[in-house]
């Protein structure tokens, strides 16, 4: 592979594995960039890798028969992309595309499936890990529900941003309203009010967080409540 250990581990489940399980998966895992709008796994298809992005953002998406999509999760260097098929399903019904150009690594299911089948501290981990995916899922499906637009779009801010190494997102207002499963206008007013407010600075499909202090003060409580259970269930001193 040729890859630096320290590239991998910039992906955190990689780095929380113990070392012994890290060592094993090393020649296993395939570094692959991951462009913009790449669509890792259709619902309902049969899924042949799980990947772990280091500086990519993928989206996991609802689709509706009539294809509006609306995002039920981020998932970043934090975690893997493909629980399904450690899980038992093989395929899901979602739809996992790239929200974020970057890299990051994949792995073969026939391997996945080995390395959870062995147990112990990696069974654990990718237990931990789905608990604290499916948190954020539920918690997304009730702020959609009961929040502001505003709010809303500060918590996608905020999520999308601790999954990247930088201030900035390369993402247009018609590409955030899909996710976020609204009319692309009322993005662009959000937008709006933040920059008027110094928040943020929007140009040409780049959003530059100018203020973050100032967006979690006005984001829901659901930022807060996803963010406690990653921490909570995926500690960073696990590899030993």
């Amino acid at each position: 592979m040729g890859e630096p250990t320290q590239h991998i581990e910039l992906n955190l489940l990689l780095a929380a594995l113990p070392r012994a399980d890290f060592n094993r998966w090393l020649p296993q895992l395939e570094l692959i960039e991951l462009p913009l709008g790449h669509v890792l796994y259709e619902e309902d298809a049969i899924e042949k890798y799980v990947y772990f992005p280091t500086s990519a953002i993928v989206s996991l998406l609802c689709v509706m028969k009539n294809g509006d999509t609306a995002e039920i999760a981020l998932v970043g260097n934090e975690g893997i992309v493909g629980i399904s098929l450690f899980m038992g399903g093989n395929s899901t019904s979602n739809r996992g595309v790239v929200q974020s150009a970057g890299k990051g690594y994949r792995l073969g299911a026939k391997a996945m499936k080995a390395e959870f089948d062995r147990g112990g501290a990696v069974l654990h981990l990718l237990l931990r890990y789905t608990q604290a995916l499916i948190t954020q899922m539920s918690q997304t499906a009730a702020c959609n529900q009961h929040h502001s637009l505003d709010q809303r779009l500060c918590r996608w801010l905020l999520l999308s941003l601790d999954r990247l190494p930088g201030q900035e997102l390369v993402v247009t207002h018609e590409q955030i309203a899909h996710m976020l499963g609204v009319r692309r206008e009322g993005v662009s007013a959000s937008a709006v009010k933040m920059q008027k407010a110094g928040l943020i600075r929007y140009s040409r499909g780049r959003i530059t967080v100018l203020d973050r202090k100032g967006l979690e003060q006005r984001v829901c409580e659901c930022y807060g409540l996803i963010q406690q259970e990653y921490d909570r269930l995926l500690p960073l001193q696990l590899a030993a």
